[in-house]
C-alpha cells in the first residue's frame, strides 16, 4: 500500500511538472511570434489611424496591444481599422510620444498616417531684433516639436544661409539668438529665420534689417586674375563661370583660382553682385 501511494504521489508531480513545462512552452512560442512597430515623434494634438489586417492563420486580427509612452492603451483593436486616441492620455501638444504597436509575426498592420506624430512648424514670432552686438535675436511662442530655425541673409540679390539653430519645440516663450558680426557687409543687411517641416513647405520669420556704416566697402583692386583673385579686405564671395555655374566660395581675402580655366567670371562679394573678372 505504501508503494503504491508514493507511486501515485510521483505520477502527481510528472503530471504537474509537465504542465509547468507545456506552460512555459507555449509562453515562449507566443513570445518568439511576436514583434512590433515603434513609431517616436511629437504630439501634434491628432491621433493615429492604424489599418489591422487578419493574422496569417487566418484567426483573429494582427494587433494584439497598442502601448503610448510604455503603457498600454485602451483602444479597440479587435477589428479591420482602429485608432489611437491620444485624448485618453495625459499628452500635451508639442510632447515627445513614442508608440509601440505590438502584432503577430505572420502578418503586418498599416500606420495610415504617421505624419501627425512629425514636428509641424506653428511658431508664433513675438519679437525679432539686431543688437549693436550684431547678435540676431528673436522669441516665438506656440512650437509643437523640435524643428531647426535656418538664420539667412539677403544679399547678391537672394537669401543665403548663413548658420542655423535648433528649436526648442515649447508652447511657452522660447528665446533664441545667432551671432551674425562675420557676415556683416557694407551698408544695408537683412536677416531672418524660417523652419521646413515634414510638408517641405518653409515658414519665416520677419526680416530684420542693419545698417553697417562703419565698414568700408570692399573692392577688388585688379579685375585681371592670374593666379589668385584678391579683394580690398576680407569678404564672403561666390565665384560663377559664364554659364552661370558657381565653381567656388568661401570667405577670404585673396583666393587662389589656378584651377580655374581662363576666361570671364562673375563675382558676388560683399554687397556687390555680378562683378565681372577676367582670369589671363
Amino acid at each position: 500500500m505504501v508503494k503504491f501511494n508514493v507511486i501515485i504521489v510521483l505520477m502527481k508531480r510528472i503530471f504537474l511538472l509537465s504542465v509547468l513545462l507545456f506552460s512555459i512552452t507555449m509562453f515562449s512560442f507566443s513570445q518568439g511570434n511576436e514583434t512590433n512597430i515603434v513609431l517616436d515623434g511629437h504630439y501634434q494634438g491628432k491621433n493615429l489611424y492604424i489599418q489591422n489586417p487578419f493574422s496569417g492563420s487566418g484567426v483573429g486580427f494582427c494587433v494584439i496591444a497598442v502601448y503610448v509612452n510604455n503603457d498600454v492603451t485602451t483602444d479597440q483593436v479587435n477589428s479591420s481599422a482602429f485608432e489611437i486616441d491620444f485624448s485618453n492620455t495625459d499628452l500635451k501638444p508639442g510632447e515627445p510620444v513614442s508608440v509601440k504597436i505590438l502584432h503577430k509575426l505572420d502578418c503586418l498592420p498599416k500606420v495610415l498616417n504617421p505624419e501627425v506624430l512629425r514636428p509641424k512648424s506653428t511658431f508664433e514670432e513675438v519679437s525679432i531684433a539686431i543688437e549693436d552686438n550684431q547678435v540676431f535675436k528673436w522669441s516665438t511662442t506656440k512650437e509643437q516639436g523640435e524643428l531647426t530655425y535656418i538664420i539667412e541673409q539677403y544679399r547678391w540679390n537672394k537669401w543665403v544661409k548663413v548658420g542655423e539653430v535648433d528649436g526648442k519645440g515649447k508652447i511657452d516663450a522660447n528665446s533664441y539668438k545667432f551671432n551674425v558680426g562675420s557676415h556683416i557687409h557694407s551698408g544695408e543687411n537683412k536677416f531672418r529665420a524660417k523652419q521646413v517641416d515634414y510638408t517641405g513647405r518653409p515658414r519665416f520669420t520677419k526680416s530684420v534689417t542693419c545698417i553697417n556704416t562703419d565698414q568700408k566697402a570692399v573692392s577688388i583692386p585688379n579685375p585681371k586674375m592670374k593666379n589668385t583673385l584678391d579683394f580690398s579686405s576680407e569678404t564672403l564671395y561666390e565665384i560663377y563661370d559664364t554659364y552661370g555655374n558657381l565653381v567656388k566660395k568661401g570667405f577670404g581675402q585673396s583666393i587662389s583660382v589656378e584651377n580655374l580655366n581662363k576666361g570671364l567670371f562673375y563675382v558676388n562679394y560683399d554687397s556687390k553682385t555680378g562683378e565681372v573678372v577676367n582670369k589671363k
